[in-house]
């Protein structure tokens, strides 16, 4: 079963039918270069395949230490940044629901799960540390390298607080590690303390992750069936390798958005009307972002999330530059709904909307914004998902992985490097003194003076 749809119905008069023609033997060689790894750097493609080629023995490992972690620990605190916590967080939000971390014990029926690591700010960390005081915790580090500045700053604070509150020998029990099979300092760590640990595949970067264990030790932790995120997955795989371009919705996707970009149109708004698929689109920015931006090409990612971002940037979106283009990502099934109660009086104007469902009425308010975004210059693509289960969710991941990186060998450039991410990366050192960076230090504090 067909968990989405891709809908280019709010397209009228932005892209012609020739444009779609000419562009599609283009993206037939993009998908073949990707499909059968004759594109550049086809090493880093293993995530192609990876919903049916995963390892078993370690999926029935990440699902055994998910029920431990549920027994035994009150919180989980997940410790990376970029690819290493966005999916998860993406995932648990999506599955289950914004809010998830303020229900109670009860409801929840697993541990709150809290993200660090992905900053450097002293006032977050100690807010984290003092959520934690009373409470049984466990620590799942994500590095591949680990070295990585931000998440190894975190992994000391909080493997420090573990061995002060459990003593070293829990603390190594409640320590998780998702790094290197093979080598990196996480990977010595592991072997020196005996942490139960879990493999970065060599050829899966860092934005196509999810569906690995850095992304599947938390969702599972959070209660979800892993499972059946990588049956949708898998379905997505089989559909997108065998179905040609009229059948293939990422196909699609991928030459919509390029013809838009080759327009002119070289800002891609992500939106959605449910909050909890906010850090859907924060995911969304990093897999575009890392991907595509290279060369001085790209399309520059987004997000909005509506009906709330409406009343801070619609003003811009329906009449600022007309360099914008829409991706909504759509729920046809929300979990749950509410419907608006009878009043004796008007005098808050909404009677009209009395015995309405919500969703109904959020259903009508994407549909006005597309018709009014439509009259005022921005193409709208809709990508229409079944609903929230982890099927869709799965379904959904790999649309996107998929067309992104065809994306990418359509423009010309590599898909599966981030060569740009080390620039910042050495100027801080430099200027923070971490040995071996003293000549670009002086460098940059002669460019101060």
């Amino acid at each position: 079963m067909t968990n989405l749809n891709f809908n280019t119905s709010a397209l009228d008069g932005f892209v012609k039918e020739n444009e779609i023609n000419e562009i599609k033997p283009f993206v037939e060689t993009a998908n073949d270069l990707l499909i059968n790894g004759t594109g550049v750097s086809s090493e880093m493609r293993q995530w192609v395949d990876l919903p049916q080629d995963y390892d078993k023995k370690e999926f029935a490992d990440i699902k055994d230490a998910a029920q431990k972690i549920r027994k035994d620990s009150d919180v989980l605190v997940v410790i990376g940044i970029g690819g290493s916590y966005l999916g998860a967080k993406m995932a648990i939000d999506f599955l289950k629901g914004s809010y998830f971390n303020n229900l109670s014990k009860d409801k929840r029926n697993a541990p709150q799960i809290f993200f660090t690591g992905n900053s450097i700010s002293g006032s977050d960390m100690s807010e984290l540390i003092e959520m934690l005081d009373g409470q049984d915790f466990s620590i799942n580090v994500i590095s591949k390298s680990g070295t990585t500045t931000e998440p190894s700053i975190a992994f000391r604070i909080f493997r420090e607080l573990l061995v002060k509150k459990y003593g070293e020998n829990e603390a190594n029990q409640r320590t998780y590690v998702t790094t290197d099979a093979n080598k990196g300092s996480l990977r010595k760590e592991v072997k020196e303390n005996n942490f139960q640990s879990f493999v970065i595949p060599d050829g899966v970067g860092g934005r196509y992750s999810v569906l690995t264990p850095v992304g599947l030790l938390p969702i599972a932790v959070a209660g979800v069936n892993i499972d059946e995120l990588m049956d949708g997955a898998n379905q997505a795989r089989i559909n997108y390798q065998k179905a040609s371009f009229e059948d293939n919705e990422a196909l699609q996707y991928a030459a919509y958005r390029n013809v838009l970009y080759r327009k002119g149109y070289t800002n891609e708004i992500f939106e959605n009307y449910e909050p909890s698929l906010r850090f859907l689109s924060e995911w969304l920015k990093q897999l575009t972002g890392e991907t595509e931006g290279k060369d001085n090409k790209g399309i520059y990612t987004s997000s909005a999330n509506f009906s709330t971002d409406l009343h801070s940037l619609g003003q811009y979106i329906q009449q600022g530059m007309r360099n914008l283009m829409e991706t909504v990502v759509n729920i046809q099934k929300p979990e749950a709904d509410q419907v608006v109660p009878n009043k004796d009086n008007n005098d808050d104007g909404i009677q009209y909307l009395e015995g309405r469902n919500l969703n109904y009425i959020n259903e009508k308010a994407r549909e006005s914004v597309v018709l009014a975004h439509k009259e005022g210059g921005v193409p709208n693509m809709l990508i229409n998902v079944e609903d929230q289960t982890p099927s869709s969710l799965g379904y959904l991941i790999y649309f996107f992985e998929y067309a992104i990186a065809v994306s990418g060998y359509l423009n010309g450039i590599n898909p599966f490097n981030q060569p740009g991410v080390e620039d910042y990366k050495s100027n801080m050192f430099a200027l923070l003194g971490k040995p071996g960076y003293e000549d670009l230090k002086k460098k940059l504090e002669n460019k101060n003076n």
